[in-house]
């Protein structure tokens, strides 16, 4: 499904930053989501790499990847866990348990496949603490594996910066 404008909406990032063209699932028995990304020379930092074809060839810069787990993290909450940042949910990564990058994502007709799902998930009223698997894949070619921890936090009218603190 295309991005729905009600997700758009609710994100805590402005479109540009989300970079995904469709959702391609949202499946909240198995608490995994899948989206698509086109590939171009123009994404966020990418543009700016000074590319040698073959020791420095145009790809996703790794921070970008790093950036797009958060940005399907608010995807999985979205849809799988239903928080809305309207109601007061924000979340947060807290933990890098492992990432890694197995081959370059470069840009091209192949669009990047990012699938992400929870392997581990503890809720209270106003906290959720879950610990995500990360798959992107180009093709045939697995690009980045990420085992990653985020805490989604209920805030209320009142509550400050230091309410974030200890995440």
């Amino acid at each position: 499904m295309p991005l729905d404008p009600a997700f758009v909406a609710d994100c805590p990032y402005g479109p540009e930053a989300l970079l995904f063209d469709e959702i391609v699932e949202a499946d909240a028995e198995k608490s995994r989501v899948v989206c698509t990304m086109p590939v171009t020379d123009a994404l966020p930092l990418t543009e700016y790499q000074r590319v040698h074809p073959v020791r420095h060839p145009r790809h996703v810069n790794g921070g970008l990847m790093l950036h797009l787990t958060g940005m399907l993290g608010f995807v999985h909450a979205y849809y799988v866990f239903g928080l809305r940042h309207a109601d007061g949910w924000i979340g947060y990564g807290a933990k890098i348990h492992g990432a890694r990058f197995h081959h370059l994502a470069v840009p091209g007709d192949l669009k990047l496949k990012l699938e992400g799902h929870t392997t581990l998930v503890r809720k209270s009223a106003k906290r959720i603490l879950a610990r995500y698997q990360f798959h992107f894949r180009q093709g045939d070619k697995l690009v980045y594996e990420g085992d990653q921890t985020a805490m989604w936090l209920k805030l209320q009218e009142g509550d400050t910066s230091a309410d974030l603190a200890g995440l």
